[in-house]
């Protein structure tokens, strides 16, 4: 598994042979002020096969936003604590 932010991260990852990728900040957070947000994220992810896992600013306020991506699942710290 690796972790990318746009389509060159995400060639990297699969040439690097990784099964999952950690595609993010789907959301904003304190640290990136920019977010990918639904349509940006399932447009990179649709430049690979791999299974895409949402990550970054994870809250309750945006779940349902979560349901119209194209990932696989989510991650979090801040949304489990």
């Amino acid at each position: 598994m690796g972790s990318a932010h746009n389509v060159p991260e995400i060639k990297t990852k699969e040439e690097q042979g990784v099964d999952l990728i950690f595609l993010s900040p789907m959301f904003l957070t304190k640290n990136y002020k920019k977010e990918l947000g639904v349509i940006k994220f399932n447009l990179l992810s649709k430049n690979t096969k791999k299974k895409i896992i949402a990550l970054g600013g994870i809250k309750n306020k945006n779940l349902k936003k979560l349901k119209m991506t194209k990932s696989v699942g989510f991650a979090g710290i801040s949304y489990f604590n």
